[in-house]
């Protein structure tokens, strides 16, 4: 019998209370809260919640679901989703009965949105069963790896994100997984061995997606109070991605598939378009297989100011100046939650104009580009 979760305590920080939030992959959904796994670059410093090791049930299951399905951002069969990506692992031994019960009570309403849930935690073949008794939504399980061996900034072994690869790819037939290769920390694990391993490991995935640091102030801050020196010599507000390690990854990576994005290995796994639209900003798909980069040229369409102006004013940001070209929306004085509900809603690229994203550097920070 499932242990049942603790509710979550009435002092929960609002940021965590609120279950549903706009993030760049989809809506997503976290009435479960707290984690024990200790990944000390995690963003749960970022949401003042590290601390919760155990985790906590902030709402039932039927009424999370009922929560994002009247979210003022959601569109049936159109927005994507992720299910317990900010706060706790969905594969934990008393998370994933809710984790199951979520994804099948959307399935139940015969949704067919693109459906993400990320681990590093074991997956078990019975698990993958009952991921694959699900028809409508389309779910894609990324398995998160980074071959990190320092137990201070990651105490889970990568072995377990290896079997739950291996017992994925032995198994599943609707279900899609990626191999997610991160965080990627120059001079820390991109060795030549977590080159050659990451190869073998993305063969056992539909695609492979590989991705930076957060490297926040509150990240920082925690790895100098366990002993470990700055990662690198500035924090920033986007993920941190050298161009030498880019550069490494790809001669590694010659000849098999792999992404800079989330949203672009997930559509070459299901056969779709990016639903990010990153299309518009040619240089991201100058590695995407020719196949993908096709299906995505299709569906990219340049959309017309009263498209946008309508999305715009759903999403509250009425009155701000837009502008339309051939890569991308430009708006301002906008949070993210505004843009990506636009973004998704167009299949088409959304950008702050006080945040812009510089050409080649694919959305990431300065830090290690010349």
């Amino acid at each position: 019998m499932m242990k049942k979760l603790r509710a979550a305590p009435k002092n929960l920080p609002p940021t965590l209370r609120d279950v549903v939030e706009y993030r760049k992959s989809g809506l997503s959904l976290n009435h479960v809260v707290g984690c024990p796994l200790d990944c000390s670059y995690c963003v749960r410093h970022l949401f003042a919640n590290y601390d919760m090791k155990r985790p906590h049930l902030v709402m039932d299951d039927e009424a999370a679901v009922a929560t994002l399905v009247d979210h003022w951002a959601f569109r049936p069969n159109v927005t994507p989703i992720q299910i317990f990506n900010r706060a706790t692992d969905p594969f934990l031994p008393v998370v994933k009965e809710h984790l199951f019960s979520t994804l099948e009570e959307l399935d139940r309403r015969q949704f067919t949105n693109q459906v993400l849930v990320i681990t590093r935690w074991k997956i078990d073949p019975a698990d993958v069963v009952r991921l694959e008794r699900l028809a409508h939504i389309r779910l894609t399980i990324l398995v998160t790896w980074s071959g990190i061996s320092d137990k201070r900034i990651e105490p889970i072994d990568s072995g377990i994100a290896e079997a739950s690869l291996m017992t994925l790819s032995q198994n599943v037939r609707r279900t899609k997984v990626i191999f997610y290769w991160r965080p990627l920390i120059a001079g820390l694990n991109d060795s030549d061995a977590h080159l050659s391993r990451a190869r073998e490991l993305g063969g056992l995935a539909h695609a492979t997606v590989f991705t930076g640091l957060f490297f926040r102030e509150e990240i920082r801050r925690h790895f100098r109070t366990i002993g470990v020196e700055d990662l690198y010599n500035e924090i920033a507000r986007r993920k941190i991605f050298p161009e030498a390690v880019e550069r490494r990854v790809l001669d590694a990576f010659e000849g098999q598939t792999l992404f800079r994005k989330t949203s672009c290995g997930v559509g070459f796994a299901h056969g779709v378009a990016d639903f990010n639209g990153h299309y518009g900003i040619r240089e991201i798909c100058n590695i995407c297989p020719l196949k993908q980069v096709k299906l995505c040229a299709a569906a990219h369409r340049q959309p017309s100011q009263e498209a946008v102006e309508a999305l715009a004013g759903l999403a509250g940001l009425e009155g701000e100046a837009i502008e339309i070209d051939e890569r991308r929306i430009t708006v301002s004085n906008s949070a993210e939650q505004q843009r990506y509900f636009i973004q998704h809603a167009l299949n088409y690229q959304v950008h702050d104009r006080a945040l812009p994203h510089l050409e080649h550097r694919h959305g990431r920070a300065e830090v290690g580009w010349s």
